[in-house]
């Protein structure tokens, strides 16, 4: 089997043989429904207002930022073949710095010790696909958003509609992971479905592959990943949405900085516009999601 590494490495040389990179949207919010059409594949997040330009920060008073981030998350953050941090927030956290002109350092640690690690002291920010949410704002500020985990519907390749609206899919068995948002979102709106919950996520996808599901709703980020990889085998494909609500799926994914610190939180700010302006925010994701999740 491919390792992690081997299988990122395929997938950002198979996107640097794709068409030229789309323009970014300059629409700064996501919708908040669901869409009922196939969307581009090549579609790029942005959460960036032109006319709403954040004014460059006094950056004299930042001469390092230490990132902290996750060790196992793929394609977000994981452990390169030489053991070194690697990844899409990775590689975001390194853009960041030099467009601020700073050093910075990224060091890895367990999802569940980074938040403490941050509050301790023992980093500057958290980089790791934590999701704004109104708990979580009570223990450390946020940036402005750089994406939003959508929910997605894919099927295999077979089957026979584009339709996903609530009535068109009344009787089709969806495979879903138990107890999660998604099973949620589709006990309250897709309530004549026939759903089927699974343990985890590889359950989920292996019931759609072989035919006991008609759909799978899931994590829309982990899909594109799974879609573009081996383990798939070229099954399936995404069907409608994306589905953005964010009472379910939470209100989009900054960089967490301690409380307080405007400083730093104005600098990312300021950083993250200058990179979608100038086109490296695309670049950089489209090397990893050449199968948009959006």
């Amino acid at each position: 089997m491919l390792t992690v590494a081997a299988l990122l490495a395929a997938m950002i040389a198979t996107a640097d043989a794709q068409p030229a990179n789309q323009p970014p949207t300059t629409n700064p919010a996501a919708p908040a429904g669901p869409a009922n059409t196939i969307n581009n594949p090549m579609a790029v997040p942005g959460f960036w207002d032109p006319r709403r330009r954040p004014e460059r920060p006094d950056l004299s008073r930042i001469s390092i930022i230490r990132f902290l981030t996750e060790t196992d998350y793929p394609p977000f953050d994981y452990a390169g073949p030489d053991g070194t941090p690697a990844g899409f927030n990775v590689d975001l956290a390194r853009l960041i710095c030099e467009e601020i002109k700073v050093a910075c350092t990224v060091q890895m640690r367990r999802f569940d010790t980074l938040i403490a690690s941050l509050n301790s002291n023992n980093g500057d920010a958290v980089i790791a696909s934590i999701a704004e949410t109104p708990e979580m704002r009570k223990r450390v500020d946020f940036s402005d958003p750089y994406y939003r985990t959508p929910a997605r519907f894919v099927s295999r390749r077979d089957f026979n509609s584009d339709d996903v609206r609530p009535e068109a899919l009344e009787g089709k068995k969806i495979a879903v992971v138990a107890g999660t948002a998604h099973e949620a979102y589709l006990k309250t709106l897709f309530t004549e479905a026939e759903l089927h919950p699974y343990p985890n996520e590889d359950t989920a996808r292996f019931a759609l592959k072989k035919g006991d599901a008609d759909l799978l709703f899931g994590d829309g980020i982990s899909l594109a990943f799974w879609l573009n990889g081996t383990d798939s085998g070229g099954c399936c494909e995404f069907r409608g949405g994306p589905y953005m609500e964010s009472r379910f799926f939470g209100e989009g994914v900054g960089i967490a900085v301690r409380r307080g610190n405007d400083v730093l939180r104005q600098a990312f700010n300021w950083a993250l516009f200058q990179l979608w302006e100038k086109g490296r925010f695309t670049d950089l994701w489209l090397r990893y999601f050449p199968i948009s999740p959006f």
